[in-house]
């Protein structure tokens, strides 16, 4: 006898199943489709009501008692909803939302990842003609700058570059 033999029932094969088929089953998860189905028909309606710039950083909640909480991105953004909440108010009673107040609170966003550094390319030859300006110069913050940035990009090369002693091949 296998030890799995208790899941024998499940070892069937099952077809997937679409989540609202899943989610329509019990009672429980029928609230929980309709709670779900009601955010996104919210975010629908905000996005056609609030400037783009509103509606990208802000996220409806649940309407609770006759109040709809919003959260948005930061305080500013919070700040500028509550000064066109009488408005927003306004738009969405018209469109039929069971709504007499709103409730603006801040929920930060996690930070994006920031870009990656930007990496310069020079070829060889700027490298060189770096290498060959820095030594030119008398030392100084530019002079090790650029003696830096030229052995960042090449081979630092204690050698004139090729062409500036007039001989082309050593």
């Amino acid at each position: 006898m296998s030890r799995f033999s208790s899941f024998s029932k499940f070892s069937g094969s099952r077809r997937p199943q679409a989540v609202a088929e899943v989610l329509g089953r019990t009672d429980a998860f029928a609230a929980l489709r309709a709670g779900v189905e009601q955010i996104a028909s919210l975010e629908r309606e905000l996005a056609q009501i609030l400037p783009e710039y509103l509606a990208a950083n802000v996220e409806p909640g649940f309407i609770k008692d006759g109040t709809l909480t919003l959260f948005a991105a930061h305080s500013a953004l919070a700040a500028r909803l509550r000064q066109v909440e009488p408005r927003l108010l306004a738009q969405l009673q018209q469109r039929g939302w069971p709504v007499r107040t709103l409730a603006v609170k801040v929920r930060p966003r996690a930070a994006a990842q920031p870009p990656e550094p930007k990496q310069a390319r020079m070829t060889p030859a700027g490298a060189a003609a770096l290498q060959a300006l820095s030594r030119t110069l008398a030392p100084s913050p530019l002079q090790a700058a650029l003696a830096k940035m030229a052995a960042r990009h090449g081979k630092p090369t204690d050698e004139p570059a090729r062409g500036e002693t007039g001989r082309d091949s050593e």
